[in-house]
């Protein structure tokens, strides 16, 4: 489970701690990602603020889903759902490919 690690980091820098992370775990493990997905359109979201603050300060990212999809395609997982809260965090689950 990782909260609000992957948002800390360009997508180089996610594959290499997503790679180190599909080597330890067991094939029939899930990785749990806690952070914002931010939402398609130019709607309001409390995680496009973030975006920016990380863009900002230590050079992380907010991500859609469709970029939590290819950076976890890129390091060996598949995304298989976004679980939605009632806060602007969401859980986004994958397994190994």
């Amino acid at each position: 489970m990782l909260k609000h690690i992957i948002h800390d980091w360009y997508d180089d820098k996610c594959q290499k701690i997503l790679g180190n992370i599909r080597e330890s775990m067991p094939d029939d493990a899930r990785v749990l990602i806690i952070d914002a997905v931010i939402p398609p359109g130019n709607d309001s979201h409390p995680g496009k603020i973030l975006d920016l603050e990380m863009l900002i300060s230590p050079g992380g990212m907010e991500r859609t889903a469709e970029e939590f999809e290819s950076l976890l395609t890129k390091s060996g997982f598949k995304m298989t759902r976004i679980i939605p809260t009632p806060s602007p965090i969401s859980i986004v689950e994958a397994v190994k490919t």
